[in-house]
């Protein structure tokens, strides 16, 4: 007995001990990592997390459901389809055909009111909101410098870097994208309590652009230009300009650093579902249009989806890109495997939220479980009646 007291009595003091390290190496934001993440067993963020945070809602107005297909469901997945959902862990996977849902499957108790984490396609809706501003005249264009909104901002290129470079990924800010590093920048942004001083703590010492380099940084200082721009929160503008206007069905959350009055993780972590998701591939597809209401500017949807830089054809501003089966798409991205595929030529957009994404290889900005959410949906579509 005498023995359990003293090793208790130690452990708590190295405990103790390594709290206070933590705190004087400014590295205390893994507290809350060790508590939201890795004592649930996982080693990166994951889909329910949007739990663990506070969150801002994105408040719905009046719900536009989806319409549905005559033919709903009336094919079935593909044997390779199937397998993938499987081994990858899906939740939710759509086709939407003429604005239709054609397709719907899902997947672990969820369903399609159910909330997931967006991850990164999250940028997309911050670059629509950016096109809004313009709009709105907030923002004077894509050429205005980020250091009009915040002079402080620090780096050798500090004074050049616009808010088009912001957005296309041409930033050249100090930041690294290693996920699954408890040391990294990003893994810091995810779990720190003050990502404001940790965004302005960043410095601008590469070229602005010249070329194109994802980093999640850029966009979380783009949604603090967009913030000070309309005076408004993020989620705020967002709900007002599309979220409402677009009917989605239900509310959604976007996660904060902190409660009540934090700024939101921008380049992230938006809580909705598959249906809800679709709709600004449906507003892209529409060309910034949505039931005869020009709620984005068109020539700026139109620069959005086209390459920024010849070198680099797979992104635009804020849209992934690529010309796969011989067609142009685009689509919205984010960690683990979430998508929004628009192919406009036939109007289909197809949704797949999931645990887990495909292999990624340094030889091609797509991964492979791209090809296969597309290939599978077309080869369903050639079965329709």
């Amino acid at each position: 007995m005498k023995f359990l007291k003293k090793f208790l009595l130690w452990f708590l003091i190295l405990l103790t001990g390594i709290i206070i390290l933590m705190y004087i190496f400014d590295v205390d934001y893994l507290l809350r990592a060790v508590r939201t993440i890795y004592f649930k067993g996982y080693t990166t963020a994951f889909l329910d997390d949007y739990k663990e945070f506070p969150n801002r809602e994105i408040k719905k107005g009046t719900a536009q459901p989806w319409a549905i297909a005559k033919d709903y469901n009336s094919v079935p997945a593909t044997e390779i389809l199937n397998k993938t959902h499987k081994e990858l862990q899906t939740v939710a996977y759509l086709i939407i055909k003429n604005d239709s849902i054609w397709h719907e499957s899902y997947f672990d108790g969820y369903g399609k009111d159910s909330k997931s984490n967006s991850f990164s396609m999250a940028k997309s809706i911050v670059s629509a909101c950016l096109g809004k501003a313009i709009m709105d005249g907030k923002i004077k264009s894509l050429d205005q410098k980020v250091s009009d909104f915040f002079p402080e901002l620090k780096g050798k290129y500090a004074k050049e870097v616009t808010v088009g470079d912001l957005s296309s990924m041409s930033s050249g800010l100090s930041w690294d994208e290693h996920y699954y590093s408890p040391f990294s920048i990003v893994t810091r942004a995810y779990f720190d309590n003050d990502l404001k001083k940790v965004i302005l703590g960043l410095e601008v010492n590469e070229a602005p652009g010249k070329s194109f380099k994802y980093l999640s940084g850029a966009t979380e200082l783009l949604a603090m230009v967009i913030e000070k721009a309309t005076g408004e929160y993020l989620s705020d503008y967002m709900s007002k300009n599309f979220w409402q206007p677009m009917g989605a069905e239900n509310e959604a959350l976007w996660q904060l650093d902190h409660a009540p009055d934090g700024i939101e993780k921008a380049y992230c972590c938006i809580a909705s579902n598959a249906r809800d998701f679709a709709r600004f591939g449906k507003l892209y597809l529409q060309n910034g249009k949505w039931n005869e209401k020009q709620l984005l500017d068109s020539t700026f949807v139109a620069k959005s989806i086209t390459p920024r830089f010849p070198e680099s054809p797979e992104y635009g501003y804020g849209w992934w890109l690529h010309n796969y089966l011989g067609k142009k798409m685009y689509y919205m991205r984010g960690h683990l495997g979430q998508f929004v595929i628009v192919v406009p030529e036939d109007n289909v957009i197809i949704v797949r939220l999931g645990h887990l994404k495909g292999l990624q290889t340094e030889t091609d900005p797509h991964s492979n479980d791209f090809y296969v959410y597309v290939g599978e949906a077309y080869k369903m579509l050639e079965k329709r009646k």
